[in-house]
């Protein structure tokens, strides 16, 4: 089992920037995390995938974010970090984290927190 928390959404001009946290606690038969990523969904809209790490390091982007947000972890930690810059209108959603495991049952698993608003104004 993996518990996920986002925190650091908010309201912010166009143009301005914002850091999304997500902290994880894993209980239970984990035997490896395999991708780490970042989700949202806007009104009306299917959730999509912002940006995600395979593995400990291997980084992937939506065409819409490259160059302007940066996902990080901590390995040390199951802590995942997502840092908006140059954000735009087009980018209020409910930010959410997502978290794949392999557990001790040799079967992957989906992880989700719950959430965070994200609102740029223009």
């Amino acid at each position: 089992q993996v518990r996920l928390v986002e925190s650091g959404g908010g309201l912010v001009q166009a143009g301005g920037s914002l850091r999304l946290s997500c902290a994880g606690a894993a209980s239970g038969n984990i035997f490896s995390i395999n991708t780490m990523g970042w989700y949202r969904q806007a009104p009306g809209k299917q959730r999509e995938l912002v940006a995600q790490i395979l593995g400990t390091s291997t980084t992937d982007y939506a065409d819409s974010v490259k160059g302007r947000f940066t996902i990080s972890r901590d390995n040390a930690k199951l802590t995942m970090y997502l840092q908006m810059n140059s954000l735009k209108t087009e980018d209020t959603a409910v930010y959410y984290c997502h978290v794949r495991s392999m557990n001790s049952d040799y079967k992957q698993y989906d992880y989700w927190g719950q959430g965070t608003q994200v609102t740029v104004s223009s």
